[in-house]
């Protein structure tokens, strides 16, 4: 009985472990919308994290506070927040209108640029944050907060 069960248990199993990656595949790309929303969520996350970071040098400084926040915004810059920024979706809407330039679409290259100086400031406040030297952190806030609008000159929409 044990053989049977083995026999039949085994073939199963593959079955079951190459079926998974398959259906995987099988799903469809998310649509331009949902790109959007996801993109859009993101960076109201990185807002939320980086007005903590600031309420807390500009305050009472709570180290424990700076460090979460610091390694959030490093985590969402490094995470391949890029690939949100697809084709067919420099138009459309999901949360609201995207604000994203036309142009953001179309120097693929800069926008590499930008992203990657962002992931490596965001990195590198992360690591800062850990070390507690709130002037090191205040420093390299500033470094993020620039790496963020020389992006946000380049590509984003005015409000």
């Amino acid at each position: 009985m044990k053989q049977l069960i083995g026999k039949i248990a085994a073939p199963a199993l593959a079955l079951a472990i190459l079926a998974g990656p398959a259906s995987v595949l099988a799903q469809q790309a998310p649509k331009p919308e949902q790109l959007i929303k996801w993109r859009q969520s993101a960076f109201q996350v990185l807002a939320w994290n980086t007005g903590r970071i600031k309420a807390s040098l500009d305050g009472q400084y709570n180290k424990d506070e700076v460090q979460r926040a610091a390694n959030s915004i490093a985590a969402i810059a490094n995470g391949g927040l890029g690939a949100l920024f697809a084709p067919a979706t420099e138009q459309g809407k999901g949360w609201h209108d995207t604000t994203a330039k036309p142009e953001l679409f179309k120097d693929g290259k800069r926008f590499a640029e930008l992203a990657a100086s962002f992931g490596k400031e965001a990195g590198e406040l992360a690591t800062v944050a850990n070390g507690g030297d709130v002037a090191a952190i205040k420093a390299q806030f500033g470094k993020l907060q620039r790496s963020c609008k020389s992006c946000h000159d380049d590509f984003k929409a005015k409000d």
